[in-house]
């Protein structure tokens, strides 16, 4: 199976980039990994599950996603 690979960029806050390091530290992760996780733990199987996510996530201009070449 073959996925096809993309950078996701999120802009945070201030208060966000020290949220997001101290609950990466909490959890013994480098904050890339701590994403990624936060990520893997949502679930996409089906075509549904994309749609409600993306719904969920649907004009979050911190969210960006660029096709690597």
């Amino acid at each position: 199976m073959s996925y096809m690979s993309a950078i996701l960029t999120v802009r945070l806050t201030k208060e966000e980039q020290g949220i997001l390091a101290k609950r990466s530290k909490r959890a013994g992760m480098k904050k890339a990994t701590f994403v990624r996780k936060l990520i893997r733990d949502e679930e996409i199987v089906t075509g549904s599950d994309l749609t409600a996510w993306a719904d969920r996530h649907a004009g979050d201009e911190r969210l960006r996603i660029t096709p690597r070449k």
